[in-house]
């Protein structure tokens, strides 16, 4: 009676639908099984294998192994809506803006325009940085901004950066952050004083989205994706360092500390944001010493 029971419920699973992240031909994301090559793998998923090798790094002689996640290249779009900047896309994609542009051959300088459809390229996958311990939970947060929500194709949303963060340059708060809607007029970061020229660092690893100058109060200015739509900023930079779509290690330099954009000393500008809502550094960054 139990093994007919059993025979059953694999008859009913064998016969129901596959979810639509399940479904190989839209899965963004595959698990290697035993004995799969990578170009059977392509022909399932129906995305070209050269496509699949450029996504994820792979190197000759192509092999994969069981077990082994692989990323899937779908072609996303994505639909400019009012007063939406190029800037904010990237942020939304996790996608250096200019990696966007040079895909939709257009010059990244310029302002898109409402109803402007954009492809929305798949960017070689770095091998992975070390798997860092979890961030603590914060503590209660002051009150924010609603959260606005991912755009549709965009990367999940975590709950908690997928990396502990470390500060980005030793030195005092002189200014901390304030959250928007209240009485007072919002901080959206804290800014941390050093000496001309000290190294500004990356406080976790992640890629490189935007590193020109900012809006004219953050002067120059790099915007680090982590992963799950958190990112880090990084402004009143007397020099950058990096360029856009470099993959960055934890601690690795960005830019040196300047007076740039409103700074009226040498300090460092340091954003913590996730899906493009400002948070509080603090909280997510060890105990000063």
């Amino acid at each position: 009676m139990m093994r007919a029971g059993l025979a059953l419920a694999l008859a009913v699973l064998a016969a129901a639908p596959l979810l639509a992240e399940d479904d190989p031909k839209t899965a963004t994301e595959y698990v290697v099984k035993s004995g799969e090559t990578l170009g059977g793998i392509a022909n399932r998923v129906e995305v070209p294998r050269v496509l699949i090798i450029e996504a994820n790094g792979l190197k000759a002689p192509y092999t994969v192994r069981a077990g082994q996640k692989l990323v899937i290249p779908r072609r996303r779009t994505h639909t400019v809506k009012e007063d939406e900047t190029g800037l904010g896309i990237a942020l939304d994609y996790g996608v250096a803006w200019s990696a966007i542009a040079a895909a939709n051959g257009i010059d990244p300088k310029k302002l898109v325009k409402a109803g402007q459809k954009l492809v929305i390229p798949t960017i070689t996958k770095a091998p992975p940085p070390p798997e860092l311990a979890a961030s603590p939970a914060p503590s209660a947060s002051p009150k924010l901004a609603p959260d606005p929500g991912p755009a549709p194709g965009a990367p999940k949303t975590l709950a908690q950066p997928p990396a502990r963060f470390a500060w980005p340059v030793k030195g005092e708060i002189r200014r901390d952050f304030v959250a928007r809607g209240g009485s007072k007029v919002f901080h959206d970061g804290i800014d941390i004083t050093a000496d001309k020229g000290t190294a500004a660092r990356a406080a976790a690893a992640g890629t490189v989205i935007y590193a020109a100058q900012g809006p004219k109060e953050y002067g120059l200015t790099v915007i680090i994706h982590h992963g799950g739509r958190w990112t880090t900023t990084y402004s009143f930079l007397d020099r950058i360092t990096v360029k856009d779509g470099d993959k960055v290690k934890a601690g690795e330099r960005v830019g040196l500390v300047g007076e740039t954009g409103l700074a009226t000393q040498p300090q460092l500008h340091f954003e913590v944001r996730r899906n493009r809502v400002a948070l509080d550094p603090v909280k997510y960054l060890p105990k000063a010493d």
